[in-house]
């Protein structure tokens, strides 16, 4: 009975969407970035008139687990034009968030004014700071206007179309009781029953998919690593699957303003009560008793990084995420190998996640057309912020439409054929692509770092060279640590794109380099692609028995304006490679060295003895346009990106630090490379 309703409402919802656009028999092929007249019609159907006219809201819907917690979740259904919830079962979004469904509802109000939300969107597209000191906010804007805030929120042209949402308070968050699991194995298990509870319902028809953004974004690709059987697609926006390696401990060095900043936040959050049961005197007291368990969750294990002088005296909870074989970091690690559903993913090349949104990509264990990923050139809240144009991706909003309408309502409309790989290669435009990185058409090239002067670096603490040999001379350059990185790219990075409204902060990096060594190539004669993950090779030398080593790779331009494509650190004691998990070119050289990021393995420098570093820059896209040059910049610190924990930190004294360039030892920077850079 069940399979029959679900075939009935999927033909009724497909003869209702042909009002508006093409039928499903003669859906156009996706063609181009924008999705050609596929993406039209995507548009279309998101923007146009929609089957229902109405949404009906239940709140704070208790669901129970298997452990008696009870979590609340807001129900939005369909609804007719008096307001009624719809008889007819549908198929049922799900989001789990930590940020409290309540901030989810008082956005989804205010756009839900007659009018409110397009004019909203629209003035946020129209703003255009271009040429100003500040154009970086237009690119917040844009994304605002992207799409963002209905995947972010609730879309109720989603809903009016066919569809219930389901928004979810993580346990221990918002109104839903119990201790908050930081992404740990009960909330994955959460995940899995309600999407259990939502398939059951009698106004679901049993398919459901999976959305959100971060947050939700991880805990979708958790939630379909493990299969649940009423699971039939996800859209996880800017997710990742190794928080720890991508944001809680990059290169060993704990983030020192993101993860304070949201654990503020998340932990505030939480604290508020539901006022509205308290004044109807039906207050949850086990909500109450689990807050005052566990007020702060996770500011413990930060404060004690931060503050524990002595490794050896740190806590089980902080080893179990500070070693590679602990319980908890383990249960943060997602195997997108092991997910067999329809996955469409968005990201950034300056994404606090970008370390691994391709690597998921890659990863994932379906064809390409049912996994699919679109990379902008942009930060953790600017995802999306070039859409809706000729030439552009089309809004997140209609994008997630486009999917859902796919692979939970079998319309064919094109989605599948879309990209696969979807993106703006950073100094050029944007692009479709089988796969990235092209592995059959890039060549992976070795360039020497020199003390040879470019003549283009006389800002910084010292002005070299790269060259496709190593220099004939051995010599030691001195950096040390300093606070240029405050106005750099990688600040705006760790503040998910807030500092990059600054354009010398976010577009231009002389501020940092001025506290840095760069190395610069000669112009390249003709357009040259950067394409994969880079390496950075690295001979140094330390006073005392720890260090901390940052590396970018740029694109500086005849102006001399120095643009961070991406970057990479590594805390010099936790240098030892993961082999199983990094990758190699032809001659041997790392093009991904993982590093370990492990107690258990770390060594401790000798001071004055020389060891090499290998140093992981996120995979980017990038073109080197005609006169262009190609720099490398090497710090002694990252400041606020990062800091390593207090017992490392006073290893290294916040000393300078020495890179060794020899002949014998050379240090390079491993690039894969698209065209002839001329070199």
């Amino acid at each position: 009975m069940r399979l029959l309703l679900r075939s009935l409402v999927a033909v009724t919802a497909a003869i209702a969407l042909t009002q508006f656009v093409a039928p499903a028999s003669t859906a156009a092929e996706s063609t181009g970035p924008d999705g050609g007249a596929a993406g039209a019609q995507w548009t279309a159907a998101e923007d146009g008139p929609q089957t229902y006219p109405n949404v009906y809201i239940e709140w704070d819907v208790p669901i129970t687990m298997s452990d008696g917690t009870v979590l609340k979740a807001n129900v939005y259904h369909p609804a007719d034009a008096a307001g009624r919830p719809i008889a007819d079962p549908t198929p049922t979004i799900v989001n789990f968030t930590p940020y409290t469904k309540l901030g989810s509802m008082i956005a989804d109000s205010m756009l839900s004014i007659p009018g409110l939300s397009d004019m909203v969107v629209q003035l946020f597209r129209n703003i255009d700071l271009t040429g100003t000191p500040i154009s970086g906010l237009t690119d917040l804007t844009k994304a605002l206007g992207g799409g963002l805030l209905r995947t972010f929120t609730v879309d109720r042209q989603l809903i009016k179309s066919g569809y219930t949402q389901v928004v979810v308070d993580v346990r221990g968050t918002g109104f839903s009781q119990g201790i908050w699991d930081v992404l740990g194995p009960r909330e994955q298990l959460d995940t899995v029953e309600t999407i259990d509870w939502a398939s059951r319902q009698s106004w679901s028809t049993g398919d459901i998919g999976l959305t959100g953004i971060s947050y939700s974004g991880l805990n979708q690709l958790q939630a379909a690593a493990k299969n649940p059987p009423a699971l039939q697609a996800i859209f996880p926006v800017v997710p990742s699957r190794n928080p720890f390696r991508d944001l809680v401990a990059p290169g060993g060095a704990v983030g020192v303003t993101f993860m304070p900043m949201w654990l503020a936040a998340v932990n505030g959050g939480k604290l508020v009560p539901d006022m509205t049961a308290l004044l109807q005197g039906r207050f949850d007291m086990a909500w109450l008793a689990s807050r005052l368990a566990d007020p702060f969750t996770f500011v413990d294990a930060l404060l004690e990084i931060f503050l524990q002088p002595d490794i050896d005296q740190l806590s089980p909870k902080v080893r179990q995420l500070l070693d590679s074989g602990g319980d908890l970091r383990r249960s943060w690690e997602t195997d997108p190998a092991q997910i067999t559903v329809p996955t469409f993913i968005t990201g950034g090349w300056h994404d606090v996640f970008v370390a691994s949104q391709a690597d998921v990509y890659r990863r994932l264990a379906v064809p390409p057309g049912q996994k699919q990923i679109l990379i902008g050139d942009g930060y953790h809240i600017s995802n999306g912020n070039e859409s809706g144009r000729p030439g552009q991706p089309p809004r997140m909003d209609v994008l997630q439409r486009a999917w859902f309408d796919k692979w939970l309502k079998g319309i064919d409309n094109g989605i599948d054929t879309y990209g696969p790989v979807t993106m703006k290669e950073q100094g050029g435009a944007w692009i479709t692509a089988s796969g990235f990185p092209d592995e059959d058409a890039i060549e992976h090239q070795r360039m020497y770092l020199s003390p040879v002067s470019s003549g283009t670096g006389g800002h910084s603490v010292h002005d070299g060279s790269l060259f496709t040999a190593p220099s004939e001379w051995p010599e030691t350059l001195t950096v040390a640590p300093g606070l240029t990185g405050l106005c750099s790219r990688d600040a705006a990075q760790e503040t998910i794109g807030i500092v990059s409204v600054i354009d010398a902060c976010g577009k231009d990096s002389r501020i940092w380099e001025s506290n840095g060594l760069t190395f610069t190539s000669a112009p390249v004669g003709s357009a040259t692609t950067i394409s994969g993950p880079i390496a950075v090779h690295l001979n140094t030398v330390h006073d005392t028995a720890d260090g901390y080593w940052v590396a970018t790779v740029n694109d500086v331009a005849p102006d001399g304006t120095s643009v961070t494509l991406s970057s990479g650190q590594l805390v010099a004691s936790l240098r030892a490679i993961d082999e199983s998990r990094s990758t190699r070119s032809p001659n041997g050289d790392y093009t991904d060295p993982v590093p370990d990021l492990s107690l258990d393995t770390r060594q401790r420098t000798e001071p004055g003895v020389p060891v090499t570093l290998d140093i992981s820059i996120a995979g980017v896209d990038a073109v080197l346009q005609p006169g262009h040059r190609l720099r490398v910049d090497v710090y002694a610190g990252n400041f606020p990106k990062g800091l390593p924990p207090l017992a490392i930190l006073l290893d290294s004294g916040l000393r300078p630090q020495h890179l060794l360039l020899d002949p014998a030892e050379p240090s390079y920077v491993n690039i894969p490379l698209r065209g002839n850079p001329g070199w």
